[in-house]
């Protein structure tokens, strides 16, 4: 199995030499992941894939259920990011890495975006603000796939809003709000709804972060579309 340095520079290979030092969360992340990967370096990276993807759907009930099994549905998804990024750890690291699997892996990355999306609405964000952080999830890397075509080897800078950031303040908003339902402060702050609140709230300043991120890439790609 590569080292750890060995598998950051891989991984920035297969991210067009995007250096994973440049953001604090990202490297952290990853470092994270392979510290997982070498525990279970038997498990192939498909079914840590389909996993991942199993995991970020079952947000989806204790969302529904709400109260203080928002807290459950924040633990999986945050639960379901580590498996995300697992997988790619396990094919990196383990010199598993194909085309194929990375192809995979991004469109099970845009299902679990949207299986976030679902819980934020289900655990009571308005459902236009929910298609909203939905839809700023994938336009980044949308872009960096239309840019790949238009023959820009780069992925542009990392931005405020890459997936582990989605993946926290998905899991934060979650199941801060479950938190807010089992300690009844809501009540005892006078405030009708406070789940709620607190679950558009986070997926308000989720669509900030992702309107910021989107800005960052683009002016990136542009920079390198222009070249």
């Amino acid at each position: 199995m590569l080292s750890r340095e060995e598998y950051l520079a891989e991984w920035s290979r297969w991210h067009g030499g995007t250096d994973p030092a440049a953001s604090r969360l990202v490297h952290g992340w990853l470092s994270l992941a392979y510290a997982l990967a070498r525990s279970v370096a038997w498990l192939p990276p498909l079914a840590a894939t389909a996993l991942g993807l199993g995991v970020a759907l079952a947000a989806v009930g204790p969302a529904l259920a709400g109260g203080a099994w928002l807290v459950a549905a924040g633990l999986l998804v945050g639960l379901s990011g580590l498996l995300d990024s697992l997988d790619g750890a396990l094919a990196l690291a383990g010199g598993r890495a194909s085309r194929r699997g990375y192809v995979l892996d991004s469109a099970v990355d845009r299902l679990t975006e949207a299986g976030y999306a679902l819980t934020l609405w289900v655990a009571g964000a308005p459902g236009w603000l929910a298609a909203l952080f939905g839809a700023l999830c994938w336009l980044p890397d949308y872009l960096r796939a239309r840019a790949g075509q238009a023959g820009v080897a780069e992925t542009g800078a990392i931005s405020v809003w890459e997936r582990p950031t989605r993946v926290v303040m998905t899991a934060l908003t979650v199941g801060g709000a479950g938190i807010v339902a089992a300690t009844g402060l809501a009540e005892a702050a006078g405030v009708a709804d406070g789940p709620a609140v607190v679950v558009t709230a986070g997926a308000a300043a989720g669509a900030v972060l992702g309107v910021v991120g989107t800005a960052q890439l683009g002016f990136s790609l542009r920079r390198a579309l222009g070249d």
